[in-house]
């Protein structure tokens, strides 16, 4: 008997949140990242760790469309993100959380979460469950912040975005060690939100392999490990390797 083909159930392949397909981009004329392939599947969080200098930051720079794409392709849940401006980028769904923080010193807290504020799972409310600091601080100017609480500001301006995929570019840089603690804590639960995906830049090792179930490490605008975290904890010789530190 023939088997009906309409009566066979398929199950609908699910897009990838981010994708990079034989990407090599740069600035301008000059090439940083050569050969980038790299997937990150709907809820799920990575890390990518390197030294100084190998492409950490131009990698989420290209996904937010700051660099000149010389080759590949960036997708953003099945569909190319090529000559889309930045802007549009952000409204389809990728937030950003740069390695400066770029939060607006002459605005009031309030006024920088509001500033990008899309509806969706992200409400103010549910950001100051996370930083608790922020919501009684919402008068303070920008520039009137520490260091640690103008991270958490600029972390939850980009959740209010209400983002599918969320790109932070070494968040605990230049932190006190406590407050980087209190950081990580609040990084595991945000990794927990939903089917919100994450790429986490860190130069803290410790860090990033505690982040993720995943890592991957770049040399010299190449991926040279995409694979489990813990097989990097648990092999501190081969981690050194990787990342050049003797």
């Amino acid at each position: 008997m023939p088997t009906c083909a309409r009566c066979t159930s398929v199950e609908p392949a699910v897009a990838e949140a981010l994708a990079l397909r034989r990407v090599t981009a740069g600035y301008g004329e000059t090439v940083v990242l050569e050969d980038i392939n790299l997937t990150l599947a709907p809820g799920e969080s990575i890390s990518v760790i390197g030294r100084n200098g190998v492409g950490k930051t131009t990698l989420l720079a290209t996904v937010m469309g700051h660099t000149t794409l010389h080759h590949g392709e960036v997708m953003l849940g099945g569909v190319s993100l090529d000559r889309v401006p930045i802007f549009r980028r952000a409204r389809r769904g990728i937030g950003w959380v740069p390695q400066e923080r770029e939060i607006f010193p002459s605005l009031s807290v309030r006024e920088n979460l509001e500033v990008g504020a899309r509806p969706g799972h992200w409400t103010q409310e549910r950001v100051f469950e996370l930083f608790p600091n922020l919501g009684g601080r919402l008068s303070n100017m920008g520039n009137q912040l520490s260091g640690g609480e103008q991270q958490m500001l600029s972390i939850a301006r980009a959740l209010l975005t209400n983002p599918s995929v969320l790109l932070m570019d070494e968040p605990t840089e230049g932190l006190a060690p406590v407050i980087v603690e209190a950081l990580t804590g609040i990084l595991l639960r945000l990794r927990g939100e939903g089917a919100l995906s994450i790429v986490l830049v860190e130069q803290n090792s410790r860090v990033a392999l505690a982040f993720s179930a995943r890592t991957v490490v770049m040399d010299k605008g190449r991926i040279v490990y995409d694979g489990e975290s813990a097989a990097l904890s648990a092999d501190p010789e081969r981690l050194a390797g990787l990342i050049g530190v003797e």
